[in-house]
C-alpha cells in the first residue's frame, strides 16, 4: 500500500504530540514537591529550624589559687663525703667491722690493725723512759751536792757547771723519752679506725690481711646520711629561687621527697648559662628510693597566685595548638586558640584572656567545629551526645 508523504508527516507529528503529553503527565506528580523546595533565601520564613550537631554541657571559667612552681633537673649527690683512712704505716689489717650501706655513729670502730708491733714499740719506749728518769734523778742529786760545795772551794766553778749541765741534759732526755712513749701510745690508738662523724658507709676498700701505708683510704662515709639535689636552673630563673625555698624531688621510679634550698651557686656556667641550686633532703635511711648518683627532676614551690582555670576536658588539641569552644548567644560555638599554664587535678590554667561572660563547651568539645550549632543541657544530667 502506497502512503503519501504528507500523511506520514502528519502521523509523525501526532506521535510526537502524544509522546510529549505522556512525558508531562508523568512529571505531574513530582511538581508539588519541586514547587515546595525553595532556595535558602526563600525558605527562611517558613523553613523548619536547623537541627543541632551535638548535645553538650558548658561551664564557666573559674578563678582559683594555684601553686607557682619552677621545674628543674639535676643529680642527687652526698651533702659531704668523708674519706676514712689509715694513720699507721706498715700494719696488717686484722678486722673489718662494717660494710657498704651500714649506718655508723661518730667514734664507732670501723676496722682494727694487728697491735703486736705497736705493743712491742710501746714497751721499749716505757723502758727507755724509766732509764732516762733514773739517770736524771742521779744527775740532779750530783748537781745539788756540787752546788753545796761551791763556797768551800773543794770543787772548781767549771766542775760545778759540768754537773749542773749533766742534770739538765738528763732532764731533757726524760722529756724526749716521754714524747716517744706518747707517740707510741698514739700509734696504739690508731690501730682502731674510728668513724669521724655519724653517717652511712658509701664505699669500702679495706681488706682483712692487707698491709697498708699511712694515708691509704679504707672507707668513704656520707656524713650524717644527708643527700642533696643539685638542680640546674637557668640564669633567667635563678632569682626566683632564694635560700629556703621548698622543693619536691621526684626520682626515676616516681618516689617523691620534700626538701629545701640550702644554697645557690654564686657562679653561672658560661657554657650552659645555668647555675647549681643545692636542695637539702632528709636522712638517707628514710629515702630508700633516692640514692646518691641518681638523676632526678623536681619542682620548686615559689608561692601561690590566682589563675583562671577550665576543665581539662574542654581543651581541644588540634594541629599542635590548644583550643576552647565558646558558646555564643545563638547556641553556636566559636573556636578560640589559647595558651595553657599550670595544671591541678582536672583543671588547667588559661593564660589567654577570655571574654567576661565566656562559657566553654566541656562534654563533646572534641567533636565540634567552629560555627556548629549545639544543644546545651545541664551537666548534672547530660543527654546523649548525638542529636536525634
Amino acid at each position: 500500500m502506497n502512503i503519501k508523504r504528507p500523511t506520514l508527516i502528519v502521523a509523525a507529528l501526532v506521535l510526537l504530540v502524544i509522546a510529549a503529553g505522556a512525558f508531562f503527565m508523568m512529571r505531574k506528580p513530582e511538581q508539588p514537591a519541586a514547587s515546595g523546595a525553595a532556595s535558602p533565601a526563600s525558605a527562611k520564613p517558613g523553613a523548619p529550624p536547623a537541627r543541632p550537631t551535638l548535645t553538650v554541657t558548658v561551664a564557666k571559667p573559674e578563678s582559683a589559687e594555684l601553686t607557682d612552681t619552677l621545674a628543674a633537673n639535676g643529680n642527687v649527690m652526698p651533702w659531704q663525703e668523708a674519706s676514712v683512712g689509715s694513720e699507721s704505716n706498715g700494719l696488717r689489717l686484722a678486722e673489718v667491722r662494717v660494710n657498704v650501706g651500714d649506718a655508723v655513729k661518730r667514734g664507732q670502730v670501723l676496722a682494727t690493725f694487728a697491735p703486736e708491733t705497736i705493743n712491742a714499740d710501746m714497751a721499749q719506749a716505757k723502758a727507755s723512759l724509766a732509764e732516762a728518769r733514773a739517770t736524771a734523778a742521779d744527775a740532779a742529786g750530783t748537781a745539788e751536792r756540787a752546788r753545796t760545795l761551791d763556797k768551800t772551794g773543794a770543787l772548781s766553778q767549771q766542775q760545778i757547771n759540768q754537773y749542773t749541765t749533766a742534770a739538765q741534759t738528763a732532764k731533757a732526755r726524760v722529756e724526749a723519752a716521754e714524747a716517744v712513749l706518747a707517740a707510741q701510745q698514739v700509734r696504739g690508738r690508731n690501730t682502731q679506725v674510728l668513724a669521724p662523724d655519724d653517717g652511712v658507709i658509701s664505699a669500702r676498700t679495706a681488706t682483712v690481711g692487707s698491709v697498708v701505708a699511712a694515708g691509704t683510704e679504707l672507707f668513704k662515709l656520707i656524713r650524717q646520711g644527708r643527700l642533696e639535689w643539685r638542680a640546674e636552673v637557668t640564669s633567667a630563673e635563678l632569682g626566683r629561687v632564694p635560700v629556703g625555698t621548698p622543693a619536691t624531688v621526684i626520682s626515676a621510679s616516681g618516689a617523691q621527697v620534700q626538701g629545701k634550698v640550702r644554697a645557690v651557686s654564686p657562679m653561672v656556667d658560661p657554657q650552659t648559662r645555668a647555675a647549681i641550686v643545692y636542695v637539702d633532703m632528709p636522712n638517707l635511711q628514710q629515702n630508700s628510693a633516692i640514692k646518691a648518683g641518681m638523676f632526678a627532676r623536681g619542682d620548686f614551690q615559689l608561692g601561690r597566685s590566682n589563675a583562671l582555670t577550665v576543665p581539662q576536658a574542654s581543651i581541644v588539641p588540634r594541629d599542635g595548638f590548644n583550643y576552647l569552644l565558646l558558646l555564643q548567644p545563638d547556641n553556636r560555638v566559636s573556636q578560640l586558640k589559647i595558651d595553657t599554664g599550670r595544671r591541678v587535678g582536672e583543671r588547667v590554667e588559661i593564660t589567654t584572656k577570655l571574654p567576661p561572660d565566656a562559657k566553654v563547651v566541656v562534654q563533646g568539645a572534641g567533636f565540634l567545629n567552629d560555627g556548629d550549632l549545639v544543644r546545651v543541657v545541664d551537666s548534672a544530667n547530660p543527654a546523649p551526645a548525638a542529636a536525634k
